[in-house]
Formats: structure tokens, sequence, C-alpha cells
């Protein structure tokens, strides 16, 4: 049960699967999400914003299912209604479990994912709730509340319990002792080398390039600051943008439309400093963004505000952290003189490499051991 579209950029979950079905052999049913917050007037207008990339290849081993429902799930009673339109769904879902040994990974909290947990409960059936985000804070009102209230009966009724960065470790752990902290990694498959010419020049135009979601996390006044600090560079802004963004930009910021992993490892590879402009906020505290692996899997020193995970990495090799709009100059100068090596590149993408976290990861959850 997943908390993003098969059809949305490869993800924790996407990743998951992958390594699942090579590790097993095993087949995977796939639910995509379905509204579990009430609507806001903003979802009845038409976006006009960039659209991801989709997905149009589905491996032999995999079935992906939509779930029809309304948006009303945080409402007491009424909520119940979207019980019919699950019948076909949690009908899917007991035959696809079966008798088959079967794992049970509830990605984003839900009345569905209650549901299921109830229905397909067996000897030969465990349950694994990976938390990738703080879901409620996603949301506000009865919406939130209606979240943390379905994350916590989640959490009671999963055998196993991983969470993937310090802050959600640190909460979800005060609801059980056995929680597991399995941070975010890169695929080292799709990382075939580290960009060429780890020494800079700067003498030359430098590129300081972002891929990803542009949400309302998004800092758009660091970026302004940057550029204008630096008119002389290029800030390259590569994806799809879910949020408002200022009327006017300053010219050395470019914008540039979403593309599938593959390309965006490589247009990283074009970059100078990878950045990542996020607010330190509740919305971000238990974030580890997967960029910060590509970036510096791929040789980028890596320039980012501090929040969520990366405000644990200020000793890392290739971090420098911004903390407010005015050192933005100096951390940037310190981010292109850093210099990288091959060997330190290649270690990094070894230990954090998706097949070896979740290696890792399933051994110390004891989930489905003899």
């Amino acid at each position: 049960m997943s908390p993003v579209r098969w059809a949305s950029f490869a993800q924790r979950p996407h990743k998951f699967i992958d390594w699942f079905h090579c590790r097993f052999g095993g087949e995977v049913l796939w639910l995509d999400p379905y509204p579990g917050r009430l609507p806001r007037m903003g979802d009845f207008k038409r976006s006009a914003v960039q659209q991801e990339p989709h997905r149009s290849v589905f491996p032999s081993w995999l079935r992906v299912m939509s779930v029809g429902a309304a948006p009303i799930e945080p409402i007491p009673l009424l909520g119940e209604l979207n019980r019919w339109l699950w019948r076909d769904v949690v009908a899917k879902v007991s035959d696809f479990v079966g008798e088959e040994r079967t794992l049970i990974v509830v990605g984003k909290p839900s009345k569905l994912a209650v549901e299921v947990i109830g229905k397909c409960a067996g000897e030969r059936v465990e349950t694994l709730y990976d938390a990738m985000d703080d879901f409620p804070m996603f949301y506000s009102g009865l919406s939130r509340w209606m979240m943390g209230r379905r994350e916590s009966e989640v959490v009671e009724r999963s055998d196993r319990v991983w969470c993937s960065s310090h802050e959600l470790y640190k909460r979800i752990g005060a609801m059980r002792s056995d929680v597991v902290l399995v941070p975010n990694a890169l695929d080292r498959a799709t990382i075939t080398g580290s960009r060429g010419g780890m020494e800079s020049d700067r003498s030359k135009r430098k590129v300081f390039g972002y891929v990803g979601t542009i949400g309302a996390w998004f800092d758009w006044q660091w970026i302004i600051t940057l550029a204008r600090r630096f008119p002389q560079d290029e800030i390259r802004l590569i994806g799809p943008i879910h949020a408002s963004r200022p009327r006017s930009l300053p010219p050395n910021v470019n914008l540039l439309p979403p593309c599938d992993q593959s390309t965006a490892i490589e247009k990283m590879r074009a970059f100078d400093v990878g950045l990542i402009p996020f607010f330190a906020n509740e919305l971000t505290a238990s974030v580890d963004p997967v960029k910060y692996y590509e970036y510096r899997g791929v040789g980028l020193p890596v320039v980012s505000t501090c929040f969520g995970e990366m405000s644990h990495r200020d000793a890392e090799p290739g971090v420098f952290l911004s903390h407010t709009h005015d050192d933005i100059h100096v951390v940037i100068e310190k981010a292109l003189s850093y210099l990288d090596d091959h060997d330190r590149v290649a270690a990094f993408c070894e230990v954090n490499d998706w097949s070896r976290r979740f290696d890792e990861a399933w051994a110390s959850s004891s989930l489905f051991q003899e």
C-alpha cells in the first residue's frame, strides 16, 4: 500500500519492491494511494504546473491497482462509506495473499490499510509499516488528527516498523520499542561513475543545481538570494512545481521540466554544486532527501539548508549547511573549493545502496525468519 503512485518518480517504495522481487522472486500487488484528507479549494482548480513523467512499463511480476475513494476519510461515520468502494480491492488483496507466505507493506497509514491488515492476518502473513514521511504533518485540522489516529493503529498492528529519519524514529519509537531506523539511499546501478573534473576552476561559469519536486517546503527566497550573490553563475532547477512561485526570478535562475531518473542523474553530472534549499519546519523535520545521496553519489558537493536529516550531516564530507540567507556566499565558496576523489565517492555509493540498506534492515527486523 504505497504512499506514491506507481507512475510517479521512482522513490523508496519503488526501490523496495525491486529489491523484494530480486531477493525473494515474489510477485507484488501495488495499491496506488487514495485521498486521505478533506478537499481544499486548490484541488478543484486545474493545475498549470509541470507534471511528473509517467512510468508505462509494468514488470511481469507486478500488478498495480487504483483504489476508488471519496475524500471523506477524516469524517467519523461518513468515512465508513468508502468501505463499499473498497470491497473489490479488499477481495482482490485477500485472493492475492491466499495461502502463500506474504508481506504486507504499509507505506501510508489509512483506514484501508487497517482493514487489510485485519482481513489478511494469519500465520503466513507479516506486516511492515515503512514510514518514509511524517504524514500527519502534511495535513491540518481534522485531517491531521485522523491521520495521526490511523498511524497509531498501523503502528500497533504491524509486526515491524521502519522509519526513514531520526525524527520519525524518535516519535514512533515512543509508541513501541522495536522501531528500526532505515535511512534512504541511492540506486548504485543508475550511478555508474562520478562526474568528470572533480577539481573546481572558479574562473568558469558555475552551475548550482536542484533536481526534484518543488513544493511548499521549497525556499524560493534562498534561491533568489543565491542568484543575486552569484549573478555570473547559473541556478538550474529541474522538476515539477507543485506550489506557487515568485512572479519574477533573477535572469540566472532557469526552470527546467521534470525528467526520468536516469536523465536526472546525467543532468546532475553537469552541476558544480547540488542544492537542497528547504524550509526548516514541522513538515521537513522528518525528511531524509534522496537527492542528497544522489548528489554525493555522482561526486557533487552539497549545499543544504539545515533541516531534517541534513541537520545531522554537518560533519559529513562534501556537505555544507546554510543556516541563514546571510551565510550563502560563504557556504557556496566552501563547496566550490571542496575536492573530492573517486574512491571516496565509490565507497559512499557502496555503503548507501538501496539493496544493502534493505538487506541490513531485513536482517535486523527478523521478518520471516525460520
